[in-house]
């Protein structure tokens, strides 16, 4: 399964993603973070959470979803199982 967050702010790092997910899902390990950046105006990233439990991903994306981070709305969603 794998998290999808998209309209990171450009500056963010790959350890600020995990601190920031670990923050409001602490149950949720997340593993290699693939970057996204398209035409750079709303970069995104795309956590694989393979072993995660049937349906935290899902409700991590939920919490997530929307939130307001570093001045930015958060679009949030689980991939494939």
């Amino acid at each position: 399964m794998k998290l999808w967050i998209a309209n990171i702010a450009p500056d963010t790092s790959d350890e600020e993603i995990r601190e920031f997910v670990t923050k409001y899902a602490p149950d949720l390990e997340c593993g290699n973070i693939q970057r996204v950046d398209g035409d750079g105006s709303r970069p995104a990233a795309l956590l694989d959470c393979a072993n995660a439990p049937y349906g935290l991903v899902e409700k991590a994306s939920t919490r997530l979803n929307g939130m307001y981070w570093k001045g930015r709305a958060l679009l949030v969603s689980a991939q494939g199982r």
